[in-house]
């Protein structure tokens, strides 16, 4: 999976997870065949109330409106998820990882008629593949892209970690924590990274200043980096 990395507007870089295009297409493919039935469930609807032709049209039109509209509407109202995006774990969010706006979302709903709908998606998949960050013409225009939350459990996930031989720690305060504190920081920063909540890492870096009694010029994603490796570099030598 590609990652790309944002830097907020607090100077905190995240390591973001493109969505796959594989998981884009299967989210599309999902959300296509739901806007299809209602489509079908609205003709159907429809032929049972035995209207004239230009009544007939007129509802249609109308009743085919959140159909029209379902992906600005979900994306919208659902924090940048549609349904195939939230089975397949995928979710829109700006460049600088902050959620988009209605007119970011509108951006991208108005392109998608190039983008997918005028070249049945070639045009967004030579687009996102060229780019390597996730960004359909949509995306480029509207500053989003689309990111997978899916969390992919390794080794690395827990809390120990190797330490290079001549490894130099920078702050002996860790020593002030112990394995369930530590734990706890090392899971909500990992989470954070993957999902772009930078918020947390900048709680995460108050937090440990507070605790450990210090002051830092290092940016808050690189110390609380700097926290977890020490704290392995002191719990494995001791």
């Amino acid at each position: 999976m590609d990652e790309f990395q944002i830097e907020t507007a607090q100077n905190v870089g995240i390591n973001q997870n493109v969505a796959s295009i594989g998981d884009r297409m299967l989210g599309y493919l999902i959300d296509s065949a739901i806007i299809f039935l209602y489509g079908i469930a609205a003709i159907l609807l429809l032929t049972t109330l035995n209207m004239d032709m230009g009544d007939t049209w007129a509802i249609y039109l109308l009743v085919s409106l959140p159909a029209f509209l379902y992906y600005v509407l979900l994306e919208t109202f659902l924090d940048g998820k549609t349904v195939g995006k939230v089975l397949m774990k995928t979710r829109v969010v700006k460049l600088d990882g902050s959620k988009p706006s209605f007119s970011n979302y509108f951006v991208r709903w108005i392109l998608r008629i190039v983008d997918v709908v005028l070249t049945s998606g070639g045009v967004a998949a030579f687009t996102i593949l060229i780019k390597g960050n996730g960004q359909r013409l949509g995306d480029i225009a509207a500053g989003t892209t689309v990111i997978s939350e899916k969390q992919l459990l390794t080794i690395h996930d827990t809390l120990i970690k190797d330490i290079p031989a001549d490894y130099v720690p920078t702050y002996s305060q860790v020593t002030v924590l112990n394995d369930k504190d530590m734990q706890t920081v090392k899971n909500l920063y990992d989470d954070a990274l993957r999902n772009g909540h930078h918020n947390i890492i900048l709680n995460l870096h108050q937090r440990l200043l507070k605790i450990m009694a210090i002051e830092t010029q290092d940016k808050p994603v690189d110390f609380v980096a700097t926290v977890i490796k020490d704290y392995n570099y002191y719990t494995q030598n001791m």
